[in-house]
């Protein structure tokens, strides 16, 4: 056929064929190719252009009336102009002469142009790297998935370390933004688990790490991010603002990594976590399965890392709060319950991104989790409260739950929200706080949130639900007994009152004391029946 390309393979095929005595005609059709091509073949005139520039068109041209006078020129003059653009712009001054089979030509004419008298581009080029010499740091978003947590979507960044050198790195969930405190503390992780910190440490323009004010480096970092560097003996450095290919080294592996987490989701067959901690477990899993391949360069580059040093840098920030008398604090615009022991004082709170410590005169008291407010709310408040830290007042006026503005928030869950109301359906609301209080009570005391929950329901069910027989499920105490217990006593004399009268105390003289002694029986009659209180 005219114009047919074949390979030295075909022309192999054919020779040999002929060098056996097959006919033309035969070791042509082995050969894949023509007759004529044969001869060709045999005459030495198998590639008569070989070497040759066509510079002939085979076809009319469409843009032949507009590409030097129109079309031209405006790329010169904008040569980020697209070839749909240019397409459009013929489509409005000539309508109906250029179809819509002439944009595949335009295209193809704009990129020959471009690659011809178009402006230089960026040239990428590749860095060598030594061993312990380069850390690197970055926070990504995990869009592959939807990860729930108990059912519920968890919003998270991961924070991503990398070593430049052996390609080791570590990765960590992070609640709330690319803080500070978020920073601190999973570079901290980081270095600890790799054993060492590098002399470079890379990021890009992160707030938490710089200021951002279009100044040097050395003198745009915040405080608290060159006190870390410090501490740990590295150099901070960063890429150009908006130049994420010059921080590549993390922003490939990002992509990586993240496919390979949404396979190992998939295999797994489920996006839900039961707690933030087995979701981390996972993900360890996951970044261990990628170390191996970087296991015998990382071995290396180990042994050159900066020895690290005897503590930690601080990875939190430290606020000052008062206790409310309703036993709260409010950091960040959200408001926390603390255990009521501590209202009236001054506690000092260590801000984690995930948790708070509770201080008091540097004594440790208690943990709360941290929660950050939805983006939906508009005025950035939210709350975290717990039952535990003031149901013992509670049990003492119950009836204050029934009006409590934090009512829904003190319910541990769903479950007990639900089971509030059919306590309000099956009693009146005085009985019914006492009972959810109670039960509150039970659940925080003796630790059986689940087990006080899944009881109530069942008695609830079957109507049969009591204080005393909550008491006593709960509270190893027996039932009491519902019979009549009749005491008998016998009603004492009144005789020594009437002695008592006889006597004119106010005509003793002064400094004299009287002491009388009344006979009263210590012991009391009655009749009882012992009920529901």
């Amino acid at each position: 056929m005219p114009g047919q390309r074949i390979n030295s393979k075909q022309i192999q095929i054919y020779l040999k064929a002929r060098e056996i005595g097959r006919t033309q005609e035969t070791s042509s059709a082995k050969g894949g190719f023509s007759v004529r091509t044969g001869r060709r073949i045999e005459k030495g005139e198998h590639q008569p252009q070989k070497g040759k520039i066509r510079d002939w068109r085979t076809r009319e041209d469409p843009l032949e009336s507009v590409w030097e006078s129109e079309l031209k020129p405006l790329l010169v003059a904008q040569p980020k102009l697209r070839p749909m653009t240019l397409w459009e712009y013929l489509q409005e001054k000539y309508p109906g002469k250029y179809e819509k089979s002439v944009l595949r030509t335009l295209q193809r004419r704009v990129r020959q142009w471009k690659a011809t008298s178009g402006a230089p581009k960026e040239v990428m080029f590749a860095q060598e790297h030594k061993p312990g010499e380069l850390g690197l740091s970055d926070f990504t978003h995990f869009k592959q998935a939807t990860i729930t947590i108990k059912g519920k979507p968890f919003k998270h960044l991961l924070y991503h370390y990398r070593l430049a050198y052996s390609g080791w790195q570590y990765i960590q969930i992070i609640q709330g933004g690319e803080s500070f405190v978020a920073l601190a503390q999973g570079l901290q992780n980081a270095l600890a688990l790799s054993g060492g910190s590098p002399r470079l440490h890379r990021t890009d323009s992160l707030s938490a790490a710089y200021r951002n004010l279009g100044k040097k480096t050395a003198e745009d970092l915040t405080h608290n991010y060159e006190g870390l560097c410090q501490h740990y003996q590295m150099r901070p450095t960063r890429n150009n603002r908006g130049k994420s290919h010059e921080n590549g080294s993390i922003e490939s592996p990002h992509g990586h990594f993240k496919r390979r987490l949404h396979q190992a989701l998939l295999l797994r067959k489920s996006f839900d976590f039961d707690s933030v901690k087995s979701y981390q477990q996972f993900i360890d899993k996951t970044v261990q399965r990628l170390n191996i391949s970087s296991e015998s360069k990382w071995q290396q580059e180990k042994l050159l890392l900066q020895k690290l040093p005897a503590h930690k840098f601080p990875d939190y920030e430290v606020i000052s709060a008062g206790v409310t008398c309703y036993s709260t604090i409010t950091i960040r615009c959200i408001l926390y319950t603390v255990p009521s022991q501590l209202i009236g004082h001054r506690v000092t709170i260590h801000l984690y991104h995930d948790h708070l410590d509770v201080f008091v005169s540097h004594q440790f008291v208690t943990e709360l989790p941290r929660i950050y407010a939805s983006e939906e709310s508009s005025t950035r408040r939210a709350r975290c409260l717990d039952y535990r830290h003031v149901v013992d007042s509670l049990r003492v006026k119950p009836r204050a739950f029934l009006q409590c503005q934090w009512q829904q928030d003190l319910l541990p869950n769903e479950d007990y929200r639900q089971i509030w109301l059919l306590l309000k359906e099956q009693f009146l609301p005085e009985i019914a706080c006492r009972l959810m209080v109670e039960s509150l009570y039970i659940a925080a005391k003796q630790d059986k949130e689940a087990s006080v929950a899944g009881w109530l329901r069942g008695e609830l069910s079957q109507q049969t639900l009591t204080l005393i027989r909550l008491q006593s499920k709960f509270n190893n105490v027996s039932p009491p007994s519902q019979e009549k217990t009749v005491i008998q006593v016998s009603q004492h004399s009144l005789s020594n009152y009437d002695q008592l009268l006889k006597h004119d105390i106010f005509d003793k003289p002064s400094g004299l004391s009287l002491t009388f002694v009344a006979q009263i029986p210590a012991t009391v009659s009655y009749e009882s029946t012992v009920g529901i209180p």
